[in-house]
């Protein structure tokens, strides 16, 4: 069913006992073109791309849980293509552009609110950095503003602008950066694959993979084996599990990354912005509370649960950006599973097995390149080489010392 103002007409006439399912329950077939393991974004992106730009339809994407249970549905939500390097800019400006896009490609309402995102800079230092940041986004054609201190206050009067250890003196602004409904984007995209054909089978967990001559010929699961001509993993924070049954290491660490919601409050917080003289970023939901976060939990972990310790080194950073957030209660916390990379930078390659591609290490910032992963992604599978705009994320790079490190994409593990 195709979503409209006269559908909703139409279903408000009979009180919305008619309205279709958003994507079938099938039984997984005996055998695919592609199987990608993963039914978060990145996953279901990269299948409905593979549907939409490249004509293959014979797609499954296996979920151990449901739909949306995984990072896609944890998340603080915000997007942007802020970024400096080459390898970096023109892929995150994709997927800006396809965010800016994606709700009438898709015929599904994802949210997406450009509110403008704003990095504080807090010395003249850290001024110039972002100075050269925002240049070279417009050189790549990205919208960047420099906001000196008077331009911020008027923008942003709640700020602590009087502080003695961290004064502010301005910040660079996205205004094209913003949020979108987290769990909108699953769906959306869930409901956009299904309607090109694509399987979307839940509760299927991956038990291993069969490779035979070095080649994938499909892959064991909690619901039957499944024979597949190609096999992308897409499972985030669990990459380095999946890979290992394939009898893979990967350069990656799996983290935890809590996240917070305030109680609700009046409209308060406009933009998204992050905290320069330490890591925290806020913005407020539509709902009315605050949603924020900071660091990584300090250690390897897989449970989706954080420690005592971050909440207070995360909360301690809000405070010192605007105050009166130590007036206002948080609900509830919870965490989920980060692949970091050792560069900071993510992965989008064909393995050395043929027929085994490897979606994983994106740190702090895969929801934002949820579209563009999906895109570059599918490209990659379905034509055997890696797409231009992810050229840079060779999983070779780890070999050659070719590293993306960028402090514009989150911190690595080896500096915490």
């Amino acid at each position: 069913m195709k979503y409209s103002v006269f559908s909703l007409m139409k279903n408000a006439l009979s009180g919305h006992k008619h309205w279709g399912r958003a994507w079938r329950d099938p039984e997984p077939k005996p055998n695919y073109d592609v199987v990608i393991i993963g039914g978060g974004g990145h996953g279901l992106a990269t299948a409905y791309y593979l549907a939409k730009q490249h004509g293959i339809n014979n797609v499954a994407v296996l979920e151990k849980g449901w739909i949306g249970s995984g990072n896609v549905g944890r998340n603080t939500t915000i997007i942007r293509s802020n970024y400096q390097l080459n390898g970096n800019e023109p892929f995150y400006e994709w997927s800006m552009k396809l965010w800016e896009n994606l709700e009438q490609d898709m015929n599904f309402n994802a949210m997406v609110s450009q509110r403008g995102v704003i990095n504080l800079y807090h010395s003249e230092t850290q001024r110039d950095d972002y100075a050269r940041r925002g240049n070279a986004m417009r050189l790549h054609g990205v919208d960047a503003e420099l906001l000196d201190r008077e331009q911020l206050r008027k923008k942003l009067p709640y700020l602590d602008y009087e502080n003695a250890r961290f004064p502010i003196q301005g910040g660079l602004m996205q205004q094209r950066g913003g949020t979108v409904r987290h769990d909108g984007v699953a769906w959306g995209f869930a409901r956009g694959a299904d309607a090109c054909g694509v399987d979307i089978i839940q509760n299927c967990e991956v038990k291993g993979f069969k490779i035979e001559n070095g080649t994938v010929l499909g892959i064991e699961t909690s619901r039957g084996y499944i024979g597949a001509k190609k096999v992308g993993m897409a499972v985030a924070g669990h990459a380095s599990q999946v890979a290992s049954m394939a009898g893979m290491k990967l350069p990656i660490e799996s983290h935890v990354l809590q996240a917070f919601v305030s109680e609700g409050i009046k409209p308060y917080l406009d933009n998204v912005v992050t905290f320069g003289a330490g890591h925290f970023y806020v913005s407020q939901s539509d709902k009315g509370g605050l949603v924020f976060g900071g660091d990584i939990d300090g250690y390897n972990s897989y449970a989706q649960r954080g420690n005592l310790p971050m909440v207070e080194h995360v909360i301690e950073a809000g405070v010192a950006m605007i105050p009166g957030l130590s007036r206002i209660k948080v609900l509830r916390s919870w965490g989920g599973i980060m692949d970091m990379s050792m560069d900071g930078s993510p992965i989008i390659d064909k393995t050395h097995i043929n027929g085994l591609y490897l979606n994983c290490g994106w740190c702090y910032g895969g929801f934002k390149a949820t579209p563009a992963s999906g895109w570059c992604f599918a490209h990659t599978i379905a034509t055997d080489s890696p797409h231009d705009l992810s050229a840079a994320y060779r999983l070779d790079r780890f070999k050659s010392g070719n590293m993306l490190d960028e402090k514009g994409m989150g911190a690595t593990p080896n500096l915490h």
